[in-house]
């Protein structure tokens, strides 16, 4: 059974997220202290405008909007249990279509 590449978390510490709240995200986020889970701060990655940004490699998952308060959920569903946050995954990145 292959293994899976250790996950990491990429938390965007440019401009745009910071003023939105990013040191807090990855201060958080190192705070929790998830076995097998780098967590780093990283430039820019592109979503200026719906900052603070986390990233979750090899997963690519990308979340968006992310507040401090986000992230035990996110630690929990997804980087214990393997189930991405569905209303944080950014919309431009993971397309939600809704038939009525």
């Amino acid at each position: 059974m292959p293994t899976q590449p250790p996950r990491c978390v990429l938390i965007c510490q440019h401009q745009s997220c910071q003023l939105q709240g990013s040191s807090k995200v990855l201060e958080t986020f190192q705070n929790c202290n998830i076995e097998g889970v780098t967590i780093e701060a990283s430039g820019c990655l592109g979503q200026c405008n719906t900052g603070p940004t986390v990233r979750v490699i090899p997963d690519e998952i990308w979340y968006y909007r992310v507040k401090p308060e986000d992230v035990s959920l996110i630690v929990e569903q997804h980087l214990k249990e393997g189930e991405p946050v569905q209303d944080r995954l950014n919309p431009r990145i993971h397309p939600r279509y809704e038939y009525y």
